[in-house]
């Protein structure tokens, strides 16, 4: 039997949000991307159980609340529950139409998001430490911008956890960015290996944030 690899993402999967209209971008996304992603989560999730102690469980995006608008990003999540992932702290891997991101996601569905920045504020400076200088955070899931840790002093990296803990719809997501243009994404077991590093990097904010 032939047993299917992830061999990374191309050019084509990310002319995947240039196809107009929602039906017709959904179908080329479980067509084109999420075959791809169930080979990933696939390769990633008993290695993140190791890594964060807990069974973990891999999702897929079916953007089911969309009824308008076509999706300019799609993702995996892996978590610990089964039944579902925004409630809880998870990965991401997921694209945008110029680049691949890979997030620890705390959205603002957690129902816990004020105790879990409490938390992180109350170790501001261990929290801080713990995030590679060259990973971005983003305060919303749904757009592209994000700023570099080394860009933040410790005063503005304090201002997005507050932010994240007093405004209802802010997000904490920290991570990688990699961009389409990366050769590293033409090689499946490599950018395999590059997530399972950075999952490994962000795997004690995970579980200070699961302990909150």
């Amino acid at each position: 039997m032939y047993h299917m690899i992830f061999n990374g993402f191309t050019s084509t999967d990310f002319a995947t949000f240039t196809v107009d209209g929602l039906e017709a971008r959904m179908k080329v996304i479980q067509e084109r991307i999420q075959p791809k992603f169930k080979l990933l989560g696939n390769a990633l999730c008993s290695e993140v159980s190791l890594l964060t102690g807990s069974e973990m469980h891999l999702h897929i995006a079916r953007h089911l609340r969309r009824k308008t608008n076509a999706p300019v990003d799609t993702w995996l999540a892996i978590c610990h529950s089964k039944r579902g992932y925004k409630m809880h702290p998870h990965f991401q891997v997921g694209l945008f139409d110029d680049h691949v991101f890979i997030w620890l996601a705390l959205i603002y569905e957690l129902p816990d998001k004020v105790m879990i920045a409490e938390n992180y504020l109350k170790h501001l400076n261990k929290v801080k430490k713990l995030i590679p200088k060259d990973y971005v955070l983003s305060q919303d899931h749904m757009k592209k911008t994000a700023v570099t840790v080394s860009d933040l002093n410790k005063d503005q990296f304090c201002q997005v956890l507050t932010r994240f803990r007093d405004v209802k719809q802010a997000e904490l997501l920290m991570g990688r960015k990699v961009m389409a243009t990366d050769p590293l994404l033409e090689n499946g077991d490599e950018f395999i290996a590059f997530v399972k590093s950075t999952i490994e990097t962000l795997t004690p904010l995970y579980c200070m944030a699961r302990q909150a």
